[in-house]
């Protein structure tokens, strides 16, 4: 009988083991599947956006939570952001190919939900009735 293979938590964190309490990709799955994360990769999916155009984009996110939002999404490798130097600033945010590649993933994921909103929505309902009212 063979002995269990021992593996360390080095090798686990460079395979991104994602129970792991300290595996990197949870850091990385926290920013991409955030509400305004995925709310900003969707929209950044159409096309680049000027940051007033993504803060109007996506409704309600505050100009603080957008900003950090883009910061992660860019430090994590998903967010191209190309400032001009003109008066006043112009800065436009696209989806670097990383981006595209998760932000395709996140879409769907998207779409999912939206396509089967009536059958979760009458589920929560049956199970807490005050959300019908």
């Amino acid at each position: 009988m063979s002995e269990p293979e021992v593996v360390s938590l080095s090798d686990q964190m460079r395979r991104g083991e994602l129970f792991c309490v300290q595996c990197p990709s949870r850091e990385i799955l926290k920013h991409v599947t955030s509400q305004w994360g995925v709310l900003v990769l969707v929209a950044l999916m159409e096309k680049t956006h000027r940051f007033s155009e993504l803060r109007r984009k996506v409704g309600g996110v505050s100009e603080k939570m957008l900003a950090q939002t883009l910061q992660y999404l860019e430090r994590d490798g998903f967010v191209d952001r190309v400032s001009f130097p003109v008066v006043p600033p112009h800065v436009e945010y696209s989806l670097t190919p990383l981006g595209r590649a998760i932000g395709e993933k996140v879409e769907s994921l998207a779409d999912w939900i939206e396509s089967n909103l009536p059958s979760i929505m009458a589920v929560q309902r049956k199970a807490d009735p005050e959300l019908g009212e």
